[in-house]
């Protein structure tokens, strides 16, 4: 495992043209509720529940996903991030720099429109060169029922479509798009002409002063053309010039204000190293980013769903109104782990991060960048499964098979599923005043 941002390794050709196809997809699997190409069943599951919202808010939404810049050299989109694996898969992030365009429309009228650069993050999930999951369970991708993959590849017993290890592997198992907060085309024609008629008349107003400074005194008299020599110091170019490298100097220091801000707020370095080491302790390959990808997918999951309570993967309170209004959510930075604790065999996380909230009440839609607090928990006496879906289990009395998406309850013998017997579940979330 290791992080490769910085070194830009391109993924390999397969994992590129997936998540190619799957991020180019995501506009029609939002807008439209269409099947996306690649996702596994948790993610294809978050997607139908953000269009029920759109569905019930009666809102027409456009969502479109386009490379911000060239392919690189080497042909490929996306760049290596960070892994983990356990015994028969490995999980690969992949990093791309793409656009989004959002257009928001209700009764044929445009109420909102936005476009943003955001850097995107893809998992993909294979197989590991060598290992056989024959056994391991897996939704089928065309009728969602649950079988093992030795069965699928011989015909799903209930719809009987035949795959090839191929078309179940890899797949994505998790996404989220993240504005990294870099200068945008917006920013720089606004903020630098800003910048740049301030220092216009800064040297209006400041002239006389500026000529009794010694140095611009000598630089003016023994200049052979003074006024060549004013036009360099406070003339027009000198202006932009100027102008350019204030607005620079403060967008670094909106940046790292925000940066110090976000150590007071948002935990510390010291917490997120202390629950890692407990958490490889109980699962040697568990990572953060294996960690922050499942909680952005349990927060989306709550946000998104008609009734959080009915929720395999939600055991807190009612949900403030305000998450009713959410249309599109997505991670905005700074995921930080105020703290943890372990009480009978129960490990408790909290969480607190960046999101870059759309909403819509009445006829207006509102675009925030709230702190969203949250709690996770989990069992410590069970290894983590880096590869669990909760629309697939084992149930743990007489270890059928089944999706406790559609049923809480066994179909074989009846006792109802508990999402943390296996896998981390939301335990509160709110949004920060």
């Amino acid at each position: 495992m290791g992080r490769h941002y910085q070194k830009a390794i391109p993924m390999r050709p397969a994992y590129d043209e997936k998540l190619i196809s799957f991020s180019s997809s995501l506009g029609d699997a939002i807008c439209k509720g269409k099947t996306i190409p690649y996702a596994d069943n948790d993610v294809t599951y978050a997607l139908k529940l953000q269009n029920d919202r759109l569905k019930e808010k009666n809102i027409e939404m456009d969502f479109e996903v386009f490379e911000w810049t060239n392919k690189s050299p080497a042909g490929n989109t996306f760049f290596d991030g960070e892994g983990w694996y356990d015994e028969y898969y490995k999980s690969t992030v992949g990093l791309a720099f793409l656009g989004v365009k959002r257009r928001i429309r209700r009764n044929g009228q445009v109420i909102y429109q936005d476009k943003h650069r955001r850097d995107f993050y893809g998992t993909v999930t294979d197989v590991i060169s060598g290992s056989h999951p024959d056994n391991e369970s897996i939704c089928c991708p065309n009728c969602a029922a649950v079988s093992t993959v030795e069965d699928l590849q011989n015909g799903c017993p209930y719809c009987g479509t035949q795959y090839k290890m191929d078309d179940l592997f890899p797949k994505i198992t998790g996404f989220y798009f993240f504005d990294s907060l870099r200068m945008t085309k917006k920013q720089v024609l606004i903020g630098w002409p800003v910048c740049t008629a301030v220092c216009a008349l800064v040297s209006i107003i400041c002239r006389p002063f500026l000529n009794s400074i010694p140095m611009v005194a000598d630089i003016l008299n023994s200049s052979y053309d003074p006024d060549y020599a004013v036009n360099i110091l406070y003339g027009p170019v000198a202006c932009i010039v100027w102008g350019g490298f204030f607005f620079l100097l403060l967008h670094l220091l909106f940046k790292l204000a925000r940066v110090i801000v976000d150590l007071k707020r948002m935990g510390t370095a010291k917490s997120r190293e202390r629950f890692e080491h407990r958490m490889k302790n109980i699962t040697s390959g568990f990572s953060f980013e294996y960690f922050k990808n499942k909680a952005i997918s349990l927060i989306k999951t709550a946000v998104y769903s008609k009734d959080e309570g009915e929720l395999l993967c939600y055991k807190g309170e009612p949900l403030s109104a305000e998450f009713k209004d959410i249309i599109d959510l997505n991670y905005a930075g700074t995921f930080g782990i105020m703290g943890f604790a372990e009480e009978n065999g129960i490990i408790s996380v909290e969480t607190k991060s960046y999101f870059d909230i759309l909403s819509v009440k009445d006829n207006t839609v509102s675009l925030s960048q709230p702190v969203i607090s949250a709690t996770f928990k989990r069992r410590t006496d069970i290894p983590v499964n880096l590869n669990f879906s909760m629309t697939k289990i084992n149930c743990p009395s007489c270890a059928r098979s089944f999706n406790p998406v559609k049923n809480k309850f066994c179909p074989s013998c009846g006792r109802e599923y508990e999402l943390i017997t296996d896998d981390w579940v939301l335990a509160d979330l709110k949004i920060e005043k």
